[in-house]
């Protein structure tokens, strides 16, 4: 092991907790009522299956790659090793990006879950102290990253097990009164309204509550054992769709009728479907304990996004995209320059969010908008040209630790899907009499400043897509 490399620390455990815990957040605990009062629980249900369909197809290529070369720059490394360096800069400093401003996210948002408590103390705070817990979750190991991350991924999917579990018995009359049968389903407009182009809206909406699954990729190169846990990790992802999304929306429909006003504020606590139902349970302590859960959901995704974060950075220092500075470590394996530059942005992205009117703020995070989507393409494009440039140079595809089904079904399809959102981001700033311009720029900031960077470095490089006899695969 080098002086500067990671450890390889991360059980298959941890690697399974972060599959299964990566995408569960507030999308499902607090948006999905919202989804559902939109397009009723068959539209919502359709949205998110199509959704987790095709992030199940990302994943499968993504596990592919990472189980052939374990590196922790994960999709950034295999576009610029299988397409273009500057697509592999573009991708890396995109997706720390990204992270950086979610840290400021989550941040805002856990102060604010802590007012439900204690509405006197200050926010600030409550930041303060959870900033500091996420620095030293990180600082301690790889391994301690790994167990914080796990516990907070448990006690998500056990409150989603047994809110399915009382879900049901509601359902069929076993606790909280009589069975409710089909009425809640079809009351209001049905289980389907609200269009094609809600539909398309709530494509959108799944697609951001999905974002983090591609954080086992990330992982692989501080796996003890990528090849065997990184495709288990990965064939977990299509259950966990089906059970928690899925599942938890359909007993939603069953337990409220989309057209019950308390939907329309899927994003207050105390109006969560997860909270409407315990209440109507008679639990009376229901918004407190969904409270609790989405806090757990809050520091997680602010916990691994400092871990992305610094990830990304010491990667991009590896292939020489960053300052050699960002690629130290310290003993116990830790890229503590990154960690420290990570948390001094974000930081700073959170502090704009208090001083002023904000304005900084909304622009920093617009500007990350679209960040998980050019990921997922860029994930898309990548394993499209490995497996092509694979079978070009003659090798048996069997020698592959894991091999993604239906190619090149898989990547094509997650591409061009991937792509179909990004360009229908906001349509409708250009369905008006008049193109709503400022609309236009808030929504799709993300594509020029990604552009930006791929020329920049293409022209500062002169780099050009790699022939596919020419793709490295020895060097890992």
């Amino acid at each position: 092991m080098g002086e500067n490399d990671l450890r390889r620390d991360l059980s298959s455990r941890h690697i399974s907790m972060l599959a299964i815990g990566g995408s569960i957040g507030t999308g499902l605990f607090l948006a999905s009522g919202t989804a559902i009062h939109q397009a009723g629980a068959g539209g919502a249900i359709l949205a998110y299956a199509v959704i987790g369909f095709m992030v199940f197809f990302l994943m499968t290529s993504l596990g592919e790659m990472a189980s052939f070369m374990p590196v922790t720059g994960s999709f950034s490394t295999y576009a610029s090793r299988f397409v273009d360096p500057a697509l592999g800069f573009a991708l890396g400093w995109n997706y720390w990006y990204n992270w950086a401003v979610t840290i400021a996210v989550e941040l805002s948002a856990g102060a604010l879950l802590m007012k439900f408590w204690f509405p006197t103390v200050p926010s600030y705070l409550w930041s303060l102290l959870f900033l500091f817990v996420f620095v030293v979750f990180n600082l301690i190991s790889v391994r301690g990253f790994g167990e914080s991350e796990f516990w907070f991924a448990l006690i998500k999917v056990v409150a989603i097990i047994v809110f399915i579990i009382v879900g049901i018995l509601m359902i069929f009359g076993v606790i909280g009164g009589s069975a409710v049968g089909f009425s809640n389903i079809h009351a209001g407009s049905g289980a389907f309204h609200g269009g094609y182009f809600t539909l398309f809206q709530l494509l959108i909406v799944a697609g951001f509550s999905f974002q983090g699954t591609e954080l086992v990729g990330v992982t692989a190169g501080e796996s003890k054992n990528p090849e065997k846990s990184l495709p288990k990790a990965v064939k977990q992802i299509f259950w966990r769709i089906l059970l928690f999304y899925v599942l938890a929306l359909l007993v939603i429909g069953f337990l409220i009728p989309s057209n019950d006003p308390r939907l329309l504020g899927g994003d207050e606590i105390a109006l969560s479907p997860f909270t409407i139902v315990f209440f109507n349970l008679g639990f009376e302590g229901a918004a407190s304990f969904v409270n609790f859960i989405v806090l757990t959901a809050v520091l997680s995704a602010g916990n691994s996004a400092i871990y992305a974060c610094t990830r990304m950075l010491w990667n991009l220092s590896k292939e020489k995209q960053a300052p050699k500075s960002l690629g130290k470590v310290n003993r116990r394996g830790v890229p503590v320059v990154a960690l420290l530059f990570t948390v001094l942005v974000g930081g700073l992205t959170f502090l704009s969010s208090i001083f002023g009117d904000g304005k900084v703020y909304l622009w920093l995070l617009n500007a990350s908008g679209l960040s998980g989507f050019l990921a997922w393409l860029g994930i898309a494009i990548s394993h499209y040209r490995f497996r092509k440039a694979w079978v070009a140079q003659g090798k048996d595809l069997n020698s592959l630790p894991y091999r993604a089904k239906w190619y090149p079904f898989g990547p094509l399809f997650a591409g061009i899907f991937c792509l179909v959102i990004i360009i229908g981001q906001n349509v409708q700033a250009f369905t008006g009499q008049q193109i709503d311009w400022q609309g236009v720029l808030v929504s799709y900031i993300s594509i020029p400043l990604f552009l930006l960077l791929f020329f920049i470095y293409k022209w500062k490089k002169k780099t050009k897509q790699i022939p596919l006899h020419q793709v490295d695969f020895d060097n890992r």
